[in-house]
C-alpha cells in the first residue's frame, strides 16, 4: 500500500499539464490618444480620488452610500465569493476522497457448507478511499480555469465600482443641471412678466399695440410651461440617484449649484500601454482567455488515460456484534487504468468546442481593446471641444443679456419697436440653458474619463468604503493563488 502511494505521488509530481500554456495575444497600442495631453507614465486622471476632482461634499457622500448599498455590487461581490468556493470544487479532485459505508441485507443461500442456515443476515461496515492520479494535468487545468474566472469575477466587481461612482457623478451633475434649467426657467418667466406688465402699461396709455402685449404673454405662457416639465424631470433625476443608492424614492440633497462646480483644466490620460493594466473590462477579458485556455488542456487530457487508486477497510459478518468489535477484516487496494478507445468523436468534438471558445475570447479581448482605445480618445476629444464651447457660450450669453438691456432701454425712449425686445429675451434664454448643459457635459465628461481610464483610485480606498463582501472568511481550500502581472503584451 506504501509503495503504491509513493508511486502515486512520484507520477503527480513527474506529470506534465497537457494542452497550450497561455500565452497573451500581441497589442498594437497607439501612440496617443489624438489629442494634446500629457502622457508621462503614472500621470494619469485614474490615479487621482474623485473627491480631488469633484470637491462637493454631498457628492462624496453619495457615492460613499452607494458603494454601501448599491445591490448590483452586492451582487457581483456574491459572485465572487461563488467564484472562490468553485477553485475549492476544482482543487478538491486533486486530494485523495475518503469516505464510509454501510450495509445491511437478508439472503438466502441454499448451500451453505458446515450446516449453517440458509437464510442468513450480512453486516457490513467499511472506510474507503479513491484517488485519481492527475498525471496528464486534467485536474490541475481545471482548477486554473476556475482560478481564472475568479479573477474575472474579481474584474468584474472592479468594474460595477467604478461604473457606480461614474454613474453617481453623472445623475448628481444631471440633477445639479436641470436645478439650473428651472432657475433660468424662472428667472426667465419674471423677465418676460416684466416686459408684459411694460407693453400692457403703454397699450393702456395709448402708445402701445394690442399685438406687442399678445406676443409678450405668449412668449411668458411658453416659458411657464417648462417649469412644471422640469419639476417632474427632476424627480425622475433624483429616482435615478436613488435606485443607485439602493433607496425608495426620496429627495436628494445638493450640495454646490452648478455654477460653483470645479472644471478640471488638464485632463492627464496617462501613456495608452497602461490602460491594459487599469480597465477592469480589459482585464476581466483577458482572465476569461486564461479560463478557455485552460478548458482547452482540460480537453486534451480527455484523449489519455485515467489512472486512479482505491482501497477499503472494514469488516463483514452475520452478527452485528462481531462486526462492530471489528472482526472479522475486510481489506481491499486495488489500482485502475481507463481511458478512451471510440467515442463516436465526442472527445474530439469538445477539443473543438473548447479551441473555439478560446478563439472567441481572443476575439472579444482584441476589441474590448480597440474600443477601450477609441472610448478614451472620443472622451479626451470632446472634453477639450467643450472648454472651447463653453467660452464661447459664456461670451453670447454675456452679449445677449446686454442685448436685452439696451433693447428695453431703446424701447423706453422710443428707438425700437416691442420685437427688439421679444427677440432679444427669447435669444437669451436658450443661450443660458446651453451654456448650463455645457458646463454639466464639462464635468460628466470626467468622470466618464475616469471610468474609461480604469480609475485605480478605488484600488487604495475600497477598504475605507467598506466595499461589500457577502463572505469575510473564505472555507478551506478555496483561496485563490496571488494573481500574476497581466501578460498582455505590448508592441510596437
Amino acid at each position: 500500500m506504501n509503495r503504491l502511494i509513493a508511486l502515486a505521488i512520484a507520477l503527480l509530481c513527474v506529470g506534465c499539464p497537457v494542452g497550450p500554456d497561455y500565452k497573451a495575444p500581441d497589442i498594437h497600442e497607439p501612440e496617443s490618444f489624438r489629442v494634446d495631453v500629457p502622457v508621462e507614465k503614472g500621470a494619469s486622471l485614474a490615479d487621482l480620488p474623485w473627491w480631488k476632482v469633484f470637491e462637493d461634499p454631498e457628492l462624496q457622500k453619495l457615492v460613499n452610500r452607494a458603494i454601501r448599498e448599491n445591490l448590483n455590487l452586492r451582487a457581483a461581490a456574491a459572485r465572487v465569493e461563488q467564484s472562490r468556493a468553485f477553485i475549492g470544487v476544482a482543487r478538491s479532485q486533486l486530494l485523495p476522497q475518503v469516505g464510509y459505508s454501510g450495509d445491511f441485507s437478508r439472503q438466502r443461500a441454499p448451500f451453505r457448507p458446515g450446516g449453517q442456515p440458509q437464510t442468513y443476515n450480512l453486516f457490513t461496515g467499511a472506510f474507503n478511499l479513491a484517488w485519481e492520479i492527475d498525471l496528464w494535468g486534467r485536474i490541475r487545468r481545471s482548477s486554473e480555469a476556475a482560478e481564472a474566472q475568479f479573477w474575472a469575477a474579481e474584474e468584474a466587481q472592479r468594474g460595477i465600482l467604478l461604473s457606480l461612482v461614474s454613474g453617481v457623478a453623472e445623475a448628481y451633475f444631471q440633477l445639479l443641471k436641470l436645478d439650473r434649467e428651472k432657475a433660468i426657467a424662472e428667472e426667465t418667466v419674471l423677465a418676460f412678466q416684466k416686459s408684459l406688465d411694460l407693453f400692457q402699461q403703454r397699450y393702456e396709455g395709448g402708445v402701445g399695440s394690442e399685438l406687442a402685449v399678445a406676443r409678450a404673454e405668449a412668449a411668458l405662457a411658453d416659458v411657464a410651461s417648462l417649469v412644471p416639465s422640469l419639476d417632474a424631470q427632476i424627480v425622475v433625476a433624483e429616482n435615478v440617484l436613488n435606485v443607485l443608492l439602493g433607496q425608495n424614492p426620496a429627495e436628494i440633497t445638493r450640495g454646490k449649484p452648478l455654477a460653483d462646480q470645479k472644471t478640471v483644466p488638464e485632463i492627464p490620460a496617462g501613456i495608452p500601454s497602461e490602460l491594459l493594466q487599469r480597465r477592469p473590462d480589459l482585464k476581466q477579458a483577458e482572465d476569461r482567455m486564461i479560463s478557455a485556455n485552460a478548458s482547452v488542456g482540460v480537453s486534451v487530457a480527455n484523449f489519455f488515460p485515467r489512472i486512479g487508486l482505491s482501497s477499503l477497510y472494514g469488516s463483514a459478518s452475520t452478527d452485528l456484534s462481531d462486526m462492530l468489535n471489528g472482526t472479522p477484516g475486510v481489506w481491499n487496494i486495488a489500482a485502475a487504468l481507463s481511458g478512451p478507445i471510440f467515442t463516436g468523436g465526442l472527445n474530439y468534438r469538445q477539443y473543438q468546442a473548447q479551441v473555439a471558445a478560446w478563439e472567441v475570447e481572443v476575439a472579444v479581448f482584441e476589441q474590448a481593446v480597440l474600443e477601450a482605445f477609441a472610448e478614451v480618445s472620443n472622451l479626451l476629444t470632446i472634453q477639450y471641444s467643450l472648454r472651447a464651447q463653453r467660452e464661447e457660450r459664456e461670451r453670447s450669453v454675456r452679449a445677449l443679456e446686454n442685448a436685452v438691456d439696451l433693447s428695453f432701454l431703446r424701447y423706453e425712449i422710443g428707438l425700437a419697436n416691442y420685437f427688439e425686445v421679444i427677440d432679444a429675451q427669447q435669444e437669451l434664454f436658450p443661450a443660458q440653458i446651453n451654456l448650463a448643459r455645457t458646463r454639466t457635459q464639462q464635468l460628466t465628461v470626467i468622470a466618464q474619463l475616469s471610468r474609461a481610464l480604469g480609475g485605480g483610485w478605488e484600488l487604495q480606498t475600497t477598504e475605507a468604503w467598506e466595499l461589500p463582501k457577502p463572505s469575510p472568511t473564505p472555507a478551506v481550500g478555496t483561496e485563490a493563488s496571488p494573481k500574476p502581472t497581466p501578460a498582455a503584451v505590448i508592441s510596437d
